[in-house]
């Protein structure tokens, strides 16, 4: 019953949309219409399942919703934390690409892709949060 619910309902229509390769996740940015116009930002992480190699990939998907009226809010507290974070690690590298050998990293690596991530979004996020404010 679920899943007939859910196929009877009209997505919305993405009217902006981009990508962000980061390591093992993409990051969707999806500008959205709702039925009354408005437009909001769903943010999707996708990231491959563990032992998923041999069979049909399958991934994991989280949702975030943002609405215009908590741009501003969302927005300020992004950039406190990632100000925080840069100010407890200096210098933050850029990512390099992702390979399957790479995978294999030690823990110090993994913190400091995760910051990098969290740059990467913000400079992203800002950029579509300004589009959709004017």
């Amino acid at each position: 019953m679920e899943n007939r619910r859910h196929e009877m309902r009209n997505e919305p229509e993405i009217v902006y949309s981009r990508s962000v390769k980061a390591g093992k996740r993409i990051y969707y940015l999806d500008v959205k219409k709702a039925r009354n116009e408005d437009l909001y930002l769903c943010i999707t992480e996708s990231k491959r399942k563990q032992g998923a190699e041999d069979m049909i990939p399958q991934f994991e998907k989280h949702k975030v919703f943002l609405y215009k009226e908590d741009f501003a809010h969302f927005t300020e507290g992004l950039n406190d934390v990632i100000s925080f974070v840069q100010s407890q690690l200096g210098e933050i590298e850029e990512r390099k690409e992702w390979t399957p050998e790479a995978e294999e990293t030690t823990d110090v690596l993994e913190e400091k892709e995760t910051v990098e991530e969290k740059t990467e979004d913000k400079s992203i996020l800002g950029s579509i949060l300004n589009r959709l404010k004017n």
